[in-house]
């Protein structure tokens, strides 16, 4: 408690006692009565479990940072965003008035300030409008501030020396294989669209097909389907240059006919049987694509795929419905979760990580009206996987305003994000389960997973890879 202690003693000196007794009074109105400071303050009071780091880089996550032109000058010179998958951004590209996309950096690492930060990793989500705001302090130095108070210090991250060098073809390393996590994941968007297309089909939380399109327009290289010998080329070139990067992820757009003459598997599977075949055990293979059925999962596996990710997206079988209608006629929820098991029989459990989307159980029209009631339907499906073995993890949902969803409104309450880290971590406990592989290392001051606090409150691990 003694970090606690010392960061009240430091808000009860900033703002007096009447200001703490006042957050008390607004306790159950976080998000609508209460400016942002108030929000984190009053959340780290009522929660001391969850540390202090995490609610601040939720809070982040889900409301974006704005970034000074002095800031953006220094961030220009070091690793930039790379617009892996998504937009992950609160505005388009278009109302970016200070080419943030071109300047701002994959990601940011928090330390000490007021609050004593232990170092915490958070996703670059950019909003000029936001609350938080990256400064340039002194010597050139940079600080995070909330409404102009002062939260940590910020750190950028060097590019690799690979990110200087292209491909034999003219396209550079970092269209075709940008690395995220801190230089921990290489993340292989082999497939930049989705052929869940439409408002009909396509998840309302996401922007794949509308952020491939405003990249283009932009004039960013931004290769839609990367060949299997691009991969390889670009690896070549990442493991004679690079010690840092231990897993990579195969990833892209669901397939629902074909891509190139070929299935979802058959399209997906050939890339980490070369690479393994390339580089075997080099790194830790994984692949983020939809739940497939047993013996096509069995493949992935063969190839020397190590973890399977088929996110789920939302627990709720009526939101599953709505927000997911393109998986939902296409495989349903209710194979969806059969074929997430099945999948374990192949993996084992613990190497079976669907994600689901943090948040959009809140989402209007259709999502829960209350933090308990998302924090229920959350929790039971957390404990559905948990109990059988299967280790969920999530990302804190961005409403990037190319999506369905995020045109008109803005996330979750901080409380639900602080709530469901609770209740994540407590689950994974009462089930005895392990932290999950291909995430690096657990616990505060630890962790690299930068869209999401769930690694940097779990308990630290002494050898997790």
């Amino acid at each position: 408690m003694s970090f606690f202690i010392c960061h009240w003693s430091f808000v009860i000196c900033r703002r007096a006692a009447a200001s703490v007794a006042r957050s008390w009074a607004c306790a159950m109105h976080t998000d609508t009565t209460q400016a942002p400071l108030d929000t984190v303050e009053t959340l780290a009071l009522r929660y001391p479990d969850i540390p202090v780091e995490a609610i601040f880089k939720e809070d982040i996550l889900r409301r974006g940072m704005a970034w000074s032109r002095g800031a953006l000058e220094i961030a220009a010179g070091y690793k930039p965003k790379a617009y892996f998958i998504f937009s992950f951004d609160l505005v388009p590209i278009a109302e970016m008035r200070q080419g943030e996309n071109t300047k701002a950096p994959e990601e940011i690492r928090l330390v000490g300030g007021p609050y004593d930060f232990k170092p915490v990793i958070v996703s670059v989500r950019l909003n000029p409008s936001s609350p938080y705001r990256v400064e340039k302090g002194d010597e050139g130095s940079l600080l995070m501030k909330l409404d102009g108070q002062v939260v940590a210090a910020v750190e950028l991250q060097k590019a690799p020396s690979y990110y200087h060098h292209t491909l034999a073809n003219g396209k550079p390393i970092m269209d075709i294989a940008p690395t995220i996590e801190w230089g921990y994941l290489l993340y292989l968007t082999v497939f930049r669209l989705c052929q869940y297309f439409g408002a009909q089909e396509e998840c309302q939380f996401c922007d794949i097909n509308e952020n491939y399109r405003q990249q283009r327009k932009a004039g960013r290289p931004y290769t839609s389907v990367k060949s299997v010998e691009e991969i390889l080329e670009a690896l070549e070139i990442i493991a004679s240059t690079d010690s840092e990067s231990t897993a990579y992820t195969v990833t892209g757009g669901s397939i629902t006919s074909t891509l190139e003459g070929k299935s979802e598997i058959d399209f997906y599977a050939r890339y980490p049987e070369a690479i393994e075949k390339r580089f075997p055990g080099r790194w830790i293979g994984k692949v983020v694509i939809q739940a497939l059925p047993k013996d096509q999962v069995q493949r992935l596996r063969d190839a020397g795929t190590k973890i399977y990710h088929p996110n789920y997206e939302v627990w709720d079988r009526r939101l599953f419905e709505i927000i997911c209608a393109g998986k939902n006629r296409y495989i349903g929820r209710d194979e969806w979760i059969r074929r997430i098991l099945d999948a374990a029989d192949v993996f084992g459990p613990g190497n079976v990580i669907p994600n689901f989307v943090a948040g959009i159980e809140m989402s209007k029209p259709a999502g829960f009206a209350t933090v308990d009631e998302a924090i229920a339907s959350t929790s039971e499906g957390l404990d559905f996987f948990m109990s059988h073995g299967v280790s969920p993890r999530f990302t804190t949902w961005c409403p990037e305003p190319l999506s369905v969803l995020g045109r008109t409104q803005a996330g979750a309450p901080l409380e639900y994000h602080v709530r469901l880290l609770r209740a994540y971590r407590d689950t994974r406990a009462r089930y005895g389960l392990k932290p999950p592989q291909g995430y690096g290392q657990p616990g505060l001051g630890n962790g690299v997973f930068s869209v999401s606090s769930f690694m940097d409150v779990l308990p630290p691990a002494a050898a997790v890879q």
